[in-house]
């Protein structure tokens, strides 16, 4: 019997118990969503009805038709292309072979159209594509700044449970910076400093002092809401007008790229902390696995002994990268009031920590993180829009979005990952 007929055979494959158990978490989540999305959007969709996808708007010169389609129909045949992509998930998963990650993404895909279709049935306005996409880039920026946060101070060792506190303190500096200048511009300076000091706060606690990551970044989250709180309601609000009243941040147009129906206006009609977020991701995706720099930090978070030998300082490079990595989470957290709205209290409302679900979903990786990052941009989004369009989902529903995205992504998509090393690990060792 050869090798790949030892591996593919059931019977061989449990009488050798090195050959492993079979996970079928994936094609029973797939068929468990699939099933609920038949019987919530298929079944009960009303016959006659139709749903409106607008693809124009945006101030683009060309106006394309909107695309209408048959409710319940559309819906049907989504819902069957969801089971065919489940059998499939099932049929790789019995014969022991990895599914493939096209699958999930694709049933993914094709789930989520259904809900949008079902949403807006029968609705007359319907909804503008174009719109959603923009709203989801500006709702990811503190997501993804968040993760970029958390990818810098655990690949380097330093757990960073503070990005919400990271997050606010970088809102509440860009907010009064902001008022006080008159000029949005000097807040993208402050805010990063603001979420710098706090991250030295947690390097400080967790390298010199050797304190718990974990308890020291919730502190830090409840420290810096404290702080925020008395201070907005003892100095900012009696000079809400001077203090609370940051000006909007113009947007940047792209010629041409900004014509393009649909994406043109969701990706090159946005300010310039959206095209910070692209650049960041772009810029430490290669300057973590392609440069010396990025060797290093990874070095010191997988073994720190070893890079110890070499000669890198450990704790000087973690003392870095928390800071550097809190002054981005600070730059992320501007853009909860670029918008020109005054800043709240709790304004960041939990985005801190679904910015670390969406660091381990993209497995401590940039690029992964802003894909992660974009999924819970997407659900927080949607949520706002389908409350606008007065869809029949109810709102309590429409508000669990994100954090139901969270559960899900990390629990059913995630898997087993493994963190950095020495994540966690003073350094040296007691």
């Amino acid at each position: 019997m050869s090798a790949a007929t030892h591996f593919h055979d059931p019977a061989v494959a449990a009488a050798d118990p090195a050959v492993g158990k079979i996970s079928w978490r994936t094609p029973v989540l797939m068929a468990a969503v699939a099933i609920v999305g038949l019987l919530a959007f298929g079944l009960f969709t009303s016959a006659g009805r139709e749903s409106r996808f607008n693809l124009g708007g945006g101030g683009i010169p060309f106006d394309p038709p909107p695309l209408v389609l048959p409710s319940r129909l559309t819906v049907l045949v989504l819902v069957a292309i969801a089971l065919i992509l489940t059998a499939l998930a099932y049929w790789y998963t019995s014969t022991r072979r990895t599914v493939p990650l096209a699958i999930p993404i694709s049933f993914g895909v094709v789930m989520l159209a259904a809900f949008l279709t079902w949403a807006v049935a029968g609705n007359a306005r319907g909804l503008t594509l174009s719109f959603l996409l923009a709203t989801t880039i500006t709702a990811t920026l503190p997501f993804a700044f968040g993760a970029m946060a958390g990818v810098l101070c655990e690949r380097s060792g330093i757990i960073n449970i503070a990005i919400e506190g990271q997050l606010l303190m970088g809102a509440f500096m860009a907010a009064i910076v902001a008022s006080m200048a008159g000029n949005f511009y000097y807040a993208l300076i402050a805010a990063p400093i603001g979420g710098a000091l706090v991250g030295l706060l947690l390097a400080v606690f967790s390298i010199r002092y050797r304190v718990d990551q974990i308890i020291v970044g919730v502190v830090l989250n409840v420290l810096v809401l404290g702080v925020t709180t008395y201070l907005l309601h003892s100095v900012v609000r009696d000079n809400s007008n001077t203090m609370n009243d940051p000006p909007r941040l113009t947007p940047i147009r792209i010629p041409l790229l900004a014509d393009i129906p649909v994406v043109g206006p969701a990706l090159f009609n946005h300010n310039v902390i959206v095209y910070a977020m692209f650049a960041t991701v772009i810029g430490l995706q290669f300057m973590i696995f392609r440069s010396r720099w990025g060797l290093r930090m990874r070095s010191v978070g997988e073994h720190p002994r070893a890079a110890d030998t070499m000669g890198i300082n450990v704790n000087r490079t973690r003392y870095r990268n928390v800071v550097f990595g809190s002054a981005v989470a600070g730059f992320g957290g501007a853009a909860l009031v670029s918008a020109g709205l005054a800043f709240l209290e709790n304004i960041t409302a939990g985005r801190g920590y679904i910015a670390l679900a969406a660091m381990i979903l993209g497995r401590w990786k940039p690029a992964g993180a802003l894909a992660a990052a974009l999924l819970f941009g997407f659900a927080d989004s949607l949520n706002r829009m389908l409350v606008n369009i007065s869809s029949p989902v109810p709102t309590e529903l429409l508000a669990m979005l994100p954090y139901l995205a969270t559960i899900f992504a990390v629990a059913g998509l995630v898997g087993r990952v493994r963190p950095p090393a020495a994540e966690g690990k003073p350094y040296p060792p007691s």
